[in-house]
């Protein structure tokens, strides 16, 4: 029997007035993958995101999740997603707690396993001291924390991260590199956007890049150094997006500081 893909997208196009930003995006991901989805800024990328999560109905093409069309479904695919944006509000005014147990409510879990899984995870990012501390007085690297715990706690079966290591410290992009991992092993699928290229290269079972709106390669790592005969996904993303004056420039920056 056919595989049959978790993530579809068919055509896919999107504008913002006159501005076409995807032009055609054609894409199946599968379950227990985690796909680096990466490209310059203005790509579409987040466009793209923002489609399969149902924020931005207003597209011409297929876009499907775990069989649900996104028009047509959008609510039971909001069910079964988890997603984690750059930034967003979180209601600062609120506590941790306060908070996930408001999004708890929201996927219609019992408070009492919210409260215990808010408890479980926030000590695992150490936050467990903060749990009732107003986030007001965060840092922007642990309302991340909590933004990353809110978008998993009602253990969903895709996951949908964009720039989701944002302000983070080192180790807690290690401890969350480690949670996909886990994730991946208990059969979730993951969508990773970012631009930090050394994280995508190491915990993608397949990269797609995109530019200027349409999938300009998709493959395995190992693939696309094959293809670009280059050492590093950085090396490989300035080849395939042109963008190989970087030496360049930081050398006129230089120049110009003289």
């Amino acid at each position: 029997m056919e595989k049959q893909p978790v993530v579809s997208l068919r055509g896919l196009k999107k504008s913002y007035g006159r501005d076409l930003i995807l032009k055609g995006i054609d894409l199946d991901v599968y379950a227990g993958e985690i796909i680096g989805y990466i490209g310059p800024n203005g790509a579409g990328k987040s466009t793209t995101l923002k489609i399969l999560i149902g924020m931005l109905p207003d597209f011409v093409g297929e876009a499907k999740v775990l069989g649900y069309d996104i028009r047509e479904d959008a609510l039971e695919v909001k069910k079964r997603i988890g997603y984690v944006p750059e930034n967003a509000m979180l209601y600062e005014v609120l506590t941790p707690m306060e908070y996930l147990l408001f999004i708890g409510r929201l996927h219609k879990m019992e408070d009492e396993l919210t409260e215990r899984r808010a408890l479980e995870l926030l000590e695992i990012f150490g936050l467990k001291t903060h749990a009732d501390v107003r986030m007001n007085t965060f840092s922007k690297g642990m309302r991340q924390k909590v933004l990353l715990i809110s978008g998993l706690i009602h253990n969903p079966d895709v996951i949908f991260l964009d720039e989701p290591l944002s302000g983070l410290d080192a180790n807690a992009v290690i401890l969350v590199k480690e949670v996909l991992a886990k994730l991946k092993a208990a059969g979730k699928t993951i969508f990773y956007s970012s631009h930090i290229m050394d994280v995508v290269e190491k915990i993608s079972d397949r990269i797609v890049i995109i530019n200027q709106g349409t999938i300009i390669a998709n493959g395995t790592f190992e693939e696309l150094k094959a293809q670009a005969q280059s050492g590093s996904l950085e090396l490989i993303f300035q080849g395939l997006t042109g963008d190989n004056e970087n030496s360049h420039r930081a050398e006129d920056f230089l120049q110009a500081l003289k």
